[in-house]
C-alpha cells in the first residue's frame, strides 16, 4: 500500500481515544493463558501483533474468545492452561511479525516439557534471538536456532533451575522472558539491567498471584519458583507510544490543541514526553484521581519554538520506540539534537537508526549517524519525497508525520505496516483535523 502524506490544512483540534497499550496486551494476554481459571480483559489492542500472540497461546491449548468492540479495541476471554501447561501444537508457532511475541513465548515453553517451533515473517526471521535463549538456556531449556540465531526457533522444555542475570543492554522483552521462565524454575531468578526499562511485567505479575521483589537501587527485579498464577481481570489503558505520535503532529503544527484522555502514565514509557518538554513543547499531563493505575489525559499545544537537546544513553530504554518520532520533532527545532546509545533500533523491524538517517536526508534534513548514534541540525524546511517504510510501522508513522511539515506531498510505501500496532492512525490524524 503506497499513502500519500500531504501538508497540514491547518491546525490539529479535538479529542481522540488512542488505543489499548501494546506491551500491556501481549502480557495481559499471556499470563491470562498461564493462569489456572479465566481471566477477563477489556481494551485490548487489535492489532497484528497483539493478535498473533492470540493466535500463539490458542495453538498452545488456552481457551480465547474474543469480541471486537465498536472503539476497535477487543474484549478477550482467556482459560489458562493452569498446572497442565501448554500443549504441543501440530505444527510451528507462527509469530508474525511481532518479536514481544516470539521473545516472550521463549521464557513462557522453556519450562515446561513440550517441543515447539516458533516462526515468523521475512522481518521476525532477521531478529536476533541469542539474547533471550542464551540465559534461558543457562537455567536448563535448549533450543534449536536458525544460522545467525534467528527464528525459526525450537524450544525443548526442561527442569529449569534459578538464576541470576545481568543483561548487557536493558531489555523489558528479554527480562520478562527470563521472569517468566522463572515462575516454573526452582529457586529465586533474579535479572538486573544497566538502565530502567519499561515495568509493566514486574506490575503485573502480582495482579496474578506472582510476587515480585523490586529494588530500585540496583535495577535488580526477582522471582521465586515454581509459583502459581491465579485469575485477573484486567482494562488496558491507551499505548503512550501511539499517543505520541499525535502528540508530535499537535507539536509541529501550529495552533495545534489535541487531547489524549485514558493513557498509559508510566515513568518507563514517557521518557519522550520529558524529550519534548525539554525541547520546550507544551504538553500538560493530567493524572486520572480516579485511577489507582498510571493513567491520565495528555494535551499538547502546536506554535511553541523548539530548542535542540541531547538524549543520553540511559534515557533510551524509557523512549526507545519514540526515537523516530522525536529525530523529526527535531528538524524542527533550533541547534543540534543528539540520540546517544541507540544502536538497538538496528535490530529492530528494520535498521530503523539507518533507515531513518536516510529518509530525513532525502526529505532535505541535515542529519549524521554512527553505529549507535544520530545527530539532526535544525531548523529545516523538509521537502516531498518517496519512502519506503520497510516494513517497519515507526518508520510508516514518522513518514506522515513529516508530510504534515514537508512544503510538497510524501509517498510512503509499505504504509499498511502501521497495523502492526495503530490500524486507525490515519482515521485518528483526520479526526484530529489534519487530512
Amino acid at each position: 500500500m503506497i499513502h500519500t502524506a500531504a501538508p497540514a490544512q491547518g491546525p490539529l483540534r479535538g479529542t481522540f481515544n488512542v488505543p489499548g497499550d501494546k506491551s500491556i496486551s501481549h502480557r495481559a494476554v499471556l499470563m491470562a493463558a498461564m493462569a489456572s481459571g479465566r481471566s477477563r480483559l477489556s481494551g485490548v489492542l487489535g492489532s497484528a501483533d497483539v493478535l498473533s500472540t492470540i493466535g500463539a497461546v490458542r495453538s498452545l491449548g488456552a481457551g480465547v474468545e474474543v469480541d471486537p468492540q465498536a472503539d476497535g479495541s477487543l474484549s478477550v476471554i482467556v482459560d489458562g492452561w493452569d498446572d497442565r501447561g501448554p500443549v504441543s501444537p501440530r505444527g510451528p508457532v507462527d509469530c508474525g511479525n511481532s518479536g514481544t511475541t516470539a521473545r516472550l513465548l521463549l521464557g513462557v515453553l522453556a519450562g515446561w516439557p513440550c517441543e515447539v517451533t516458533l516462526t515468523g515473517d521475512a522481518s521476525l526471521s532477521c531478529r536476533p534471538m541469542r539474547r533471550v535463549t542464551g540465559p534461558l538456556a543457562r537455567m536448563g531449556a535448549t533450543f534449536l536456532l536458525a544460522e545467525g540465531d534467528t527464528l525459526p526457533v525450537t524450544v525443548h522444555g526442561a527442569a529449569l533451575q534459578g538464576a541470576d542475570h545481568m543483561l548487557p543492554v536493558a531489555s523489558a522483552q528479554v527480562k520478562t522472558a527470563l521472569l517468566l521462565a522463572g515462575l516454573r524454575a526452582h529457586g529465586t531468578t533474579r535479572v538486573c539491567e544497566p538502565a530502567a526499562s519499561r515495568d509493566h511485567t514486574e506490575r503485573m505479575l502480582p495482579a496474578f498471584g506472582v510476587p515480585v521483589a523490586c529494588d530500585a537501587a540496583s535495577l535488580c527485579v526477582s522471582v521465586d519458583g515454581p509459583a502459581g498464577m491465579h485469575t485477573c481481570d484486567l482494562d488496558v489503558p491507551g499505548d503512550p507510544s501511539s499517543a505520541a505520535f499525535l502528540i508530535a503532529a499537535a507539536v509541529l503544527v501550529d495552533g495545534s490543541d489535541v487531547n489524549l484522555p485514558d493513557v498509559a502514565t508510566n515513568a518507563t514509557r514517557t521518557g519522550f514526553l520529558r524529550v519534548l518538554r525539554r525541547m520546550g513543547a507544551h504538553i500538560d499531563l493530567i493524572p486520572d484521581p480516579s485511577e489507582a493505575r498510571e493513567v491520565g489525559s495528555l494535551r499538547a499545544f502546536g506554535g511553541v519554538p523548539l530548542i535542540a537537546t541531547t538524549v543520553r544513553a540511559a534515557q533510551v530504554p524509557s523512549l526507545v520506540d519514540e526515537v523516530p518520532m522525536l529525530a523529526l520533532v527535531a528538524t524542527a527545532a533550533t541547534g543540534t539534537t543528539r540520540f546517544e546509545g541507540i544502536g538497538e533500533l538496528r535490530v529492530k523491524e528494520s535498521d530503523r537508526l539507518g533507515a531513518l538517517a536516510d529518509s530525513l536526508t532525502a526529505l532535505g534534513a541535515c542529519v549524521r549517524s554512527g553505529p549507535d548514534w544520530l545527530e539532526v541540525d535544525g531548523p529545516c524546511q523538509l521537502h516531498g519525497a518517496t519512502l519506503d517504510s520497510l516494513g517497519d510501522h515507526r518508520l510508516a508513522m514518522t513518514y506522515a508525520l513529516a508530510g504534515l511539515i514537508a512544503s510538497d506531498a510524501i509517498s510512503i510505501r509499505r504504509f499498511e505496516a502501521i497495523d502492526v500496532s495503530f490500524p486507525g492512525f490515519l482515521q485518528a490524524l483526520i479526526a484530529l483535523g489534519a487530512c
